[in-house]
Formats: structure tokens, sequence, C-alpha cells
């Protein structure tokens, strides 16, 4: 019986694919090399077992008139069960080996995955959907996981078992060795015009399935809204769109790959059948002995299984070189540049500064047009503006999350290409807009950018977000445990935590996006009382849509088009019955 098959598409170049994953085995090839071995030496010992049986039936048929004669045959039987006991013993070890191998190899796997995960440039999780990666990073690495030892040990094995077998046969008769020979070449010209129809449905596969769990992710984490929008049916069928198309496709890539089985079986049968007519002719006129025979009759059984194999494991190879080339295709893209730190500052005084900065995500549409502004040390900067006037952009281009197309920027007098983007990065505590909590206590989650902070400093950094007597109120105070999806607390709570984590890390400046816009308006007094407390004396950018939240800002920025086109304070901002002036009039008159 065939083994099952794993698909995961067909590689779109299977020859680069092959040697990328040979190379990538580079550490590993002792200990395959040692299993293919001992493979290989199973093989060849298992050769022998079907000649052995055959001479005992030659020496049952010569001794039965006077006697059979058992020491002979005890003797090849003994020799016979002496290589099944070898056979399987090597075969086991050689198991055991490639199942080390595998796990270490798909281990390793994983941790390039993780490691490029923390290397990639941010443009790229902004260009990529998360299901897409998390699909190359779980169910095609278990795709490698599930076949690489079964493709290893069949090829091996069955490369060894068809060329010992030819030699063997034609060492018992050439004409009968031509028929089989006849029959399997048949059967494999067709196979391959099978194999070739099916291959357009191979390449769709993968990237369907990357579409369906892309779908998977934003439909789970997506619910609230879905639901609130009473969405259900048309994500259903949006869904199910993708869904049928994948079953489609792999059902179809099934039934071709599955079609090969059979039509070997056939030719398979059919060379049974002219062995046993034309061998029988062969013994009847004395040309071969009947035990000759018998073990010919096994060895073609032995030649047809291995082709059916290759046949039956097709699918499995084409499914494990996609698979790779996935994984491989994600480990190559292109990292965030190596930098070199130029300089360093030694102690932040919290002067930034923007000059003649441009930017643009394409390359093609502007988003940033010579930005220039300058902003003194501790002072408090709100960047305002409509949705994309390029406010996050502003932030994205200051943390190096993204380099200027021209112009620099500068903290301190340094511009900041000069120093590493961990130290940049260092020099900066950021609040979002969105939360992200990790599922561990909340102490570990607060220590998250301090982790040489104490439990005293985690207190009194609670103390300042306003949040320690939310955390004592729970039931295991700092050490209450947040849930994967950190719906055990509610969404202000979560805020408040982010804000104390920025305050344990004690950063000598400060980024605030449009932290209070998901919070009700009691959580907002306490963040901004907490806001207040931690900029004081830091220099602090403020992003917000609520432009009440802003009124004591020192300096606010008002863009619009990727253009400053009003700077100054609140009061000064409003007496100039400007773009600022109609933005904070039309949520006041809303308000």
């Amino acid at each position: 019986m065939p083994k099952p098959t794993i698909d995961a598409g067909k590689a779109k170049n299977t020859k680069l694919a092959f040697k990328t994953f040979v190379r990538s085995l580079k550490r590993f090839r002792l200990a395959i090399f040692t299993a293919i071995f001992l493979t290989v030496v199973s093989a060849i010992t298992g050769l022998f077992t079907p000649k052995l049986l055959g001479e005992m039936t030659d020496i049952a048929k010569n001794t039965l008139a006077t006697g059979l004669d058992w020491n002979a045959l005890g003797e090849k039987a003994l020799i016979a069960i002496l290589l099944f006991v070898i056979s399987g013993l090597l075969t086991y070890i050689s198991s055991c080996i490639l199942t080390i191998v595998t796990a270490k190899y798909t281990r390793s796997l994983r941790n390039q995955v993780i490691d490029k995960i923390s290397r990639l440039p941010i443009s790229y999780f902004d260009t990529h959907k998360f299901g897409d990666v998390l699909s190359r990073m779980s169910n095609d690495i278990d795709v490698i996981a599930m076949t690489m030892h079964q493709v290893i040990t069949d090829l091996s094995f069955n490369i060894i078992t068809i060329v010992g077998v030819i030699i063997i046969m034609a060492m018992t008769s050439v004409p009968l060795l031509i028929i089989s020979v006849v029959t399997v070449l048949l059967s494999i010209i067709v196979v391959g015009k099978i194999a070739g129809f099916a291959q357009k449905y191979f390449r769709e596969q993968q990237a369907t399935l990357g579409v369906l769990n892309s779908k998977i992710e934003e439909n789970y984490s997506g619910q609230i809204v879905i639901k609130s929008n009473s969405h259900e049916t048309e994500t259903l069928n949006d869904f199910d769109k993708t869904n049928k198309k994948l079953a489609r496709t792999a059902m179809r890539a099934q039934v071709f790959s599955m079609l090969a089985i059979p039509v070997t079986h056939i030719f398979t049968n059919l060379g049974y059948v002219v062995t046993c007519i034309v061998g029988g002719y062969f013994v009847l006129e004395g040309r071969i002995s009947l035990g000759n025979i018998q073990a010919f009759i096994q060895y073609v059984t032995r030649f047809n299984r291995p082709i059916n194999e290759v046949a039956s494991s097709t699918a499995t190879i084409q499914s494990l070189l996609a698979a790779a080339e996935r994984v491989f295709e994600f480990t190559a893209e292109t990292e965030e540049p190596a930098d070199e730190a130029k300089q360093t500052i030694e102690k932040v005084k919290g002067a930034v500064e923007f000059h003649h900065v441009n930017f643009s995500y394409d390359k093609k549409r502007p988003i940033i047009k010579d930005f220039s502004a300058k902003i003194l040390p501790g002072q408090q900067v709100a960047i305002v503006g409509p949705t994309g006037a390029g406010k996050t952009t502003i932030i994205n281009l200051l943390m190096r999350f993204y380099e200027p197309d021209s112009g620099y920027i500068t903290i301190d007098d340094t511009p900041i290409n000069e120093l590493s983007r961990a130290e940049v990065r260092g020099l900066f505590g950021m609040v979002l807009q969105d939360t992200w909590l990790f599922s561990g206590t909340i102490a570990e989650n607060l220590k998250y950018g301090n982790p040489d902070a104490t439990d005293e400093d985690v207190k009194k950094a609670a103390k300042i977000s306003n949040v320690h007597h939310v955390i004592e109120s729970l039931p295991h105070a700092y050490q209450t445990v947040i849930n994967e999806d950190s719906d055990n607390i509610s969404a202000g709570e979560k805020q408040l935590l982010t804000v104390a984590r920025v305050v344990t890390a004690n950063p000598p400046m400060l980024i605030l996006d449009e932290a209070t816009s998901n919070v009700d308006t009691r959580t907002e007094h306490l963040v901004q009382a907490a806001f207040e407390k931690i900029t004081e004396g830091r220099t602090s950018f403020v992003i917000a849509h609520r432009l009440s939240t802003i009124r004591n800002a020192d300096l606010i920025l008002v863009m619009k088009d990727g253009n400053i086109i009003e700077q100054g304070n609140h009061d000064e901002l409003l007496k100039k019955h400007g773009f600022y002036a109609e933005l904070y009039n039309s949520q006041f008159k809303e308000d």
C-alpha cells in the first residue's frame, strides 16, 4: 500500500529549491550519510532473501523423491532469517538517526525564521500579510518535518533496490529482465504524462493556503469589528470562496497524482502475467529452474514496488521542495541594513532637529516633503493633522524604522544615521494606540524594556502611571498572569500598563502615538495625568487626534500633505485662525 503524501504545492524553481535544501543540510551531512549507508546495506541484505528462498525450493524439489535434505534447507532458512534480522535492525537504526536529524533540522529552521523576523525592516511587515508568514513558519516547516525522513529513506532504499534487482534479474534471465523493464518503462512514460498534466494544480495550492491562513488570522482577530458591522455573512462567503479554491486545487492535484498508482499497478500485473507465461515455458525447456522462476517473480515484485513508491512519492517530494522553497524565500528576504555606530551620545539632552527631510514609502508618492523642525530639550511637541498627513511617518523616521530619501535628523546635533539603530530606539519610550502585552505576569510585562528593574522600581512606575491600585485589586497583584489575548483585563487597564512599562524603562525621550484614542474618559484623564508626570523634563512627541489633550504642549506642529503648515503653542495657533483653529473648533463643536 502506498504511503500517504502531504501536498504543499510545487516549487516554482525545483532545481534551485533542491540545491538550496541540500546546502541547508550541510551540518547534518555526516548523520544523513550514515543513515543512507545503513539503509543501503539494509537494502542490499534484503536482496539475497528471494534467491535463498528459490534455492530452498530447488533443494526441496530435487530431494523430495529420496527424502528432504533438512540440513541444507535448515542452513538456507537460518541464513535467510539472519538476513531478515540484520536488514530490519539496520533499517531501525537508520530511521532513528533520521528522526533525530529531522527534529534538529526543523528546530534550526524555526530558529532561523524567528531570528529573521527580528532582523527584517518594518517595511516588510507593512507589505506582507501575517498569515502568510505564519504559514511559512508553521505549515511549511511542518511539511518538511513530516516528509524529509520519508524522502531520504525512500530514495536511498529504492534506488539501491532497483539497481540490485536489475543485476540479479540479469544474472537469472536476460529475456525475463527485458520483459520486466519494458513494462516498467511503459508505466513510467504514462505516469510522467499524468504528473506533467497535474503540475499546474500543485503550483496554486500552497499560495492559496497562505491566503487562507491570512483570512483565518484576520477573521479571528477582527471578530468584534465583523460582528459589530453584521458582516458575518460576507466574511463567511469570502472565506468559503478561498476555501473552496484550496479544496478544488488540492483535490485535482491529489486525483491526478494518485492516478499514477493504479496505472502503475496495471503495468505491474501485466508484467507478472507475461513473466509467468514465458518463465513457465523456459522451465519446461530446462533453461531455468523452478526455484529461479520463484525468485524471479519475487524480484519482479521488488522491482515494481520501488517504482510504485517513487510514483506515489512524487507529490511528497514536490511538497517538500515547495515548502523548503517558501521557508528559504523568507530567510533570504532583504534584512535591515547593518549599521555601524560612528558616534554615540553619552548624556542625552533631548534636542531634536529635522533638516529638510523628504520621504516616500514607494518612492513614487511623496509623504514627507522638505520637512524641517527644531525641538528644544525638554519640550513637549504635539503633531496634529488629518489622516494621511504624515504624522506617524515622522515617528517612523525618528525611530529609524525607515530612512529618509533625503535630508537628515539629529539628536543633540548628532545625525541619527551615525548612531546604531539600537541606540536610537533605546533613547525613546513609545506608548502606542494599539496596546501589546505578552502572555506572562504583570511584573514581567512591566520589566519588558528594563529587565534589570527591581520590584520596587516596578511598583513606583505603576504608581506614577496611576495603575498601582488596579494591579493591587487583582487576585495575585503583580504576579497576575495576563493570558495570551490579554483579555482578562480591560482596554483602559492595558493602556495604563503600557504607560507603566515605559516608565519602568525610564527612557530619556518619549513618543505617545494616539495613546488615549481607545480608552474611556476616566481612563483618558488617568493616562493624561500620568503623561504629565513622565514627560516632565523629557523631550516628548505626542500624536493626537483629540486636540483637547495637547493644549499644554510647548510646540504644536500642524501637518498637512507631508508639510508643516503651522507651528506654535495652542493659544498662538488659535489666534492665527488658520488650519489648526479650524480643526480645533470643528472638534469643539462636535463635542
